[in-house]
């Protein structure tokens, strides 16, 4: 008991973790270059690829419905956190990041083919001679993954280490935090695993029982029912203004 106490004491960010390092002043990781930690294994890879097609359909959807998706970072690490943290796995932390990772390409895949492989199907109507399949489509956006990856290799260094607190990227502070928490364990990943129950439990019960609206309208106070009178009363009522005060003057 006590050995896990220290344990879970010691898995916390530097002090220098969000901010700009001084001349001289090195960072060191949570996770030393010097030990060996799980990270890639079927554990992370399996669920990282069911995160990745969960949240991909949900981009799509999203995106295809109101034309703007979402970043799945923060969600994902939660439940990666919730699913490490259920099944009692230890030293989790280099697992979820792996997890998160995987996963959170989901909505950059999604959002480069739901917003121009509608625009070829509608360049098909004037153009019949222009052909498309699912295989054109699928190797489309694998590969403009893939491309997406090797432009970021390069860049990685730069903005990981050499520009070190000079950006602040709140999600992946936020996303951050949130792996953090779930590796201290204990009660730092009950609020989140509590979140997340709840606001699950909440968009059921709104989307699929529909107990409530979740648009807060005038009807809730019978405002609504009079409005066309009242809003002529009101017009009249400005309309008369200027003759009232030009009687009383």
């Amino acid at each position: 008991m006590e050995k896990e106490t220290k344990d879970m004491e010691a898995v916390q960010l530097p002090e220098n973790a969000f901010r700009e390092l001084k001349e001289g002043e090195k960072y060191e990781p949570v996770m030393s270059p010097n030990k060996v930690y799980p990270e890639v294994n079927s554990w992370s890879v399996i669920w990282g690829i069911l995160m990745a097609v969960l949240f991909s359909a949900a981009a799509a959807y999203l995106g295809l419905k109101v034309g703007q998706v979402f970043e799945a970072a923060i969600p994902i690490a939660i439940i990666a956190v919730g699913a490490s943290t259920a099944a009692k796995r230890r030293n989790a932390l280099g697992e979820n990041v792996i997890i998160q990772s995987i996963g959170a390409c989901s909505g950059a895949v999604v959002a480069g083919a739901i917003f121009t492989l509608p625009a070829i199907y509608i360049l098909q109507a004037k153009y019949p001679e222009m052909t498309t399949s699912f295989f054109k489509i699928f190797m489309a956006s694998a590969l403009g993954g893939v491309l997406g990856i090797l432009f970021l290799i390069p860049f990685r260094k730069y903005f990981v280490s050499d520009m070190h607190g000079k950006y602040p990227f709140p999600e992946a502070t936020a996303t951050t935090q949130v792996l953090m928490s779930g590796a201290k364990g204990g009660d730092q990943a009950k609020p989140l695993l509590l979140s997340g129950l709840v606001g699950g439990l909440y968009d059921f019960i709104v989307a699929s029982l529909g107990w409530w609206n979740e648009n807060f309208t005038s009807r809730v106070v019978g405002w609504e029912q009079n409005w066309p009178t009242r809003q002529s009363l009101f017009s009249k009522s400005i309309q008369a203004l200027p003759s009232l005060v030009w009687a009383i003057l």
